[in-house]
């Protein structure tokens, strides 16, 4: 049977659907079949080696994929087009772009296809490297290569910031001279990097334009609202998504019940619930944590507790969500207890553990405990606080009117220091009436945002308590000549079961 060339070519299409066969055969053993395939009289091929890569990258198995990158190389296939594009592909997905742009560039220009082209373009995207997916986009114009839709998303993903809302307009002008815009990929695409950017209007523009848009262009809506904190829009996306009877995953679900927490009406949010239910997605973790932190943020805890407790799997997630439940409800005992319950499973705490636990902290005025949880997450587990973190540290001093220690910690902290920070000090001020520390405080948020008005409205109604009114007038007027604008309050109130708005004035 060796001998005969169309049974080794019959051999090796056999032991390569078996490495290749995802749906039947384990991971394990697509390497186990491999380990036997080399064992036998039969040579993988470069397409066995590709079906391998590919699998590693499924399984996000970086070692793995740098053993079968060794056996390419050992069996001379190490720069075939077909072993180099699943390479490249394979490193950029899992973010080692320097690795795949070690493998192209080390490939002929005529082996480097647009695949390759687009994989390493999409992984500068994934890194939010998109001035090195420029760059690569214009060498690859150069050589005379044309683009496609895979290209253009792959420079778009990198896009996730208003200041880069030029470039993103750039590369949509692109789409449309290539026709490419009202692509569905294309599209969903667009209308994502709009609502990254929180450009809305255009993300809703592009979506108007699809024909047929997907489920990402509907979730890119869905979670573009949510982050400009208008989830009432969110919330009338996704229904009118269920009422044309569209299929709904566990991201957008959960990102409806972020806009539902956000607006603190647990009425849709049961109606979500429900929803839930029938879809059978209530197992889901994600689903399941958005929930609890959905309950939670509208004030009742009770039935986020029960889903929490009727968990069958839970992430770090899911006890970040519970825990900072507690915290807001100022039961910091039990926040700490379940901390506690984290680190006796052997669940590694994230960033967001620690600020659920200095919020609970905050609400309870612990300022002691907020201190050693503070110490503890730099020096016992490694994480680098963020802003948010030093937010709560900041409120967690200045509610207690240790004003002073708080301007000095932020004083200690990394340069710059983000306006959110000062202003929390501000507030702090506020609260205690302190009227010349508010004054330096605000004095620096001035020169950082010198156009938002809210830190002279604070400043003043902290002027007006101390019978500053000279002063409170000053700022005034400069409020008025520089046509600066505070967003003002918003409250709901129910009624007969509808919402009505009640907008705060600022005057």
């Amino acid at each position: 049977m060796a001998d005969s060339p169309i049974s080794l070519d019959k051999l090796k299409a056999f032991w390569r659907s078996q490495v290749q066969d995802d749906d039947n055969w384990a991971f394990n053993m697509a390497f186990s079949m491999f380990g036997q395939m080399l064992r036998s009289e039969i040579r993988p091929d470069n397409f066995t080696y590709a079906c391998l890569m590919r699998a590693c990258c499924d399984e996000a198995d970086l070692d793995g994929l740098k053993i079968v990158h060794g056996g390419a190389v050992v069996s001379g296939l190490g720069w075939d087009s077909i072993c180099g594009s699943a390479l490249v592909t394979a490193y950029s997905r899992l973010g080692h772009v320097d690795e795949a742009s070690r493998v192209f560039y080390a490939m002929s220009e005529s082996h480097q296809d647009l695949v390759m082209w687009n994989s390493m373009i999409s992984g500068y995207g994934h890194l939010c490297a998109w001035d090195k997916g420029l760059k690569l986009f214009s060498e690859m114009r150069s050589l005379g290569r044309l683009p496609d839709g895979y290209t253009l998303v792959g420079l778009i993903s990198g896009l996730a910031d208003m200041s880069f809302i030029g470039v993103g307009q750039s590369i949509h002008g692109l789409c449309m001279k290539s026709c490419l815009d009202s692509d569905a990929y294309v599209g969903a695409a667009l209308v994502s990097m709009y609502a990254r950017c929180r450009c809305m209007d255009s993300a809703c523009k592009v979506f108007g334009g699809l024909s047929q848009p997907d489920l990402v262009a509907w979730s890119a809506l869905v979670m573009g609202y949510c982050q400009c904190g208008d989830g009432e829009k969110a919330l009338l996306i996704f229904r009118k998504l269920t009422i044309e009877c569209r299929m709904v995953d566990h991201v957008l679900i959960s990102s409806v019940l972020v806009a539902i927490a956000q607006l603190a009406n647990v009425r849709p949010g049961k109606e979500i619930h429900g929803f839930v239910l029938r879809c059978g997605l209530e197992s889901n973790i994600m689903v399941s944590s958005a929930l609890i932190d959905m309950y939670s943020k509208c004030g009742f805890l009770d039935e986020g507790m029960h889903i929490f407790e009727h968990m069958a799997d839970r992430n770090i997630i899911t006890y970040n969500s519970i825990i900072l439940g507690l915290g807001l409800h100022g039961l910091a005992s039990q926040a700490f207890q379940l901390f506690e319950e984290i680190l006796s499973i052997g669940v590694n705490p994230d960033h967001c553990t620690f600020s659920a636990l200095l919020c609970a902290c905050c609400h309870a005025g612990l300022i002691e405990d907020g201190k050693k949880i503070f110490r503890r997450m730099e020096d016992e587990f490694c994480l680098q606080p963020g802003t948010e973190h030093y937010v709560y540290m900041v409120k967690l001093l200045g509610t207690a009117g240790e004003l002073e220690e708080a301007f000095d910690f932020i004083q200690s902290l990394p340069q710059p220091v983000d306006p959110g920070v000062w202003g929390a000090l501000l507030s702090c001020c506020e609260m205690c009436g302190n009227s010349t520390m508010a004054g330096i405080v605000a004095q620096q948020l001035f020169q950082m945002e010198p156009e938002k008005g809210a830190y002279r409205v604070m400043l003043s109604k902290t002027y007006a308590s101390d019978g500053r009114w000279s002063d409170v007038k000053k700022l005034r007027d400069e409020i008025i000549d520089g046509r600066l604008k505070k967003i003002p309050g918003l409250s709901w109130i129910g009624c007969s079961g509808n919402q009505i708005d009640n907008k705060m004035s600022t005057s």
